[in-house]
């Protein structure tokens, strides 16, 4: 889907050659389409090493995609302000009572377009558990979850399927594993299983 065409947060044309020009110098294509939708958690995965985001994120500018980021509001109440809200950022209040997941949501609510990065395994080493936090905020923010990822094998990186999440934590765990288990990342032994702990499910 052309950059004009999607619903989501879109680049600037210099992201967008960014992109272009990291996937020719190193070989990589791009796949799949920037979804039909305003708002969603954009899940990068596997993550186990730091190429993944440079291929993820030029892939997402080829697609005329922009993720955003959050930082703290001090940083948005400076000078900078703007040009780290064009580059995607989203202030958030550390200091407040909320948590984490609470303020996501609500930024949310307040944007027209949102798109959020967040990568479950939190660590570039092999993970026991992935994080819950995307997918609380996807079920509290009623939004869906866009699976990202980076192929080393086929030196692929692009958009997977949208997924709808149901509240059966399991079971759309179950649905990611079963897209993400045919990639292949750059240090398989560094990827763990697609679960979350015990006593959280």
């Amino acid at each position: 889907m052309p950059p004009s065409q999607t619903h989501l947060p879109y680049c600037t044309p210099l992201q967008t050659r960014i992109g272009k020009t990291v996937l020719r110098l190193t070989g990589w294509k791009v796949e799949g389409e920037a979804p039909a939708v305003n708002k969603c958690v954009a899940v990068f995965a596997p993550h186990t090493s730091n190429w993944d985001f440079i291929y993820m994120l030029a892939a997402v500018y080829v697609l005329g995609i922009r993720p955003n980021w959050f930082g703290k509001q001090e940083l948005f109440d400076s000078a900078l302000g703007p040009v780290f809200r064009r580059l995607g950022g989203i202030g958030i209040d550390r200091s407040a009572k909320r948590n984490r997941v609470q303020q996501t949501v609500e930024a949310f609510r307040q944007e027209e377009r949102i798109i959020l990065g967040i990568t479950p395994e939190g660590t570039r080493s092999r993970a026991t558990y992935w994080k819950t936090g995307f997918y609380n905020i996807a079920t509290q923010a009623q939004i869906p979850i866009l699976l990202i990822y980076a192929d080393y094998a086929r030196k692929c990186a692009g958009v997977g399927p949208l997924i709808e999440p149901t509240g059966d934590l399991e079971a759309d765990l179950q649905t990611m594993a079963d897209f993400f288990n045919q990639v292949t990342p750059k240090f398989p032994e560094e990827v763990g299983p697609i679960t979350i702990r015990p006593q959280t499910i």
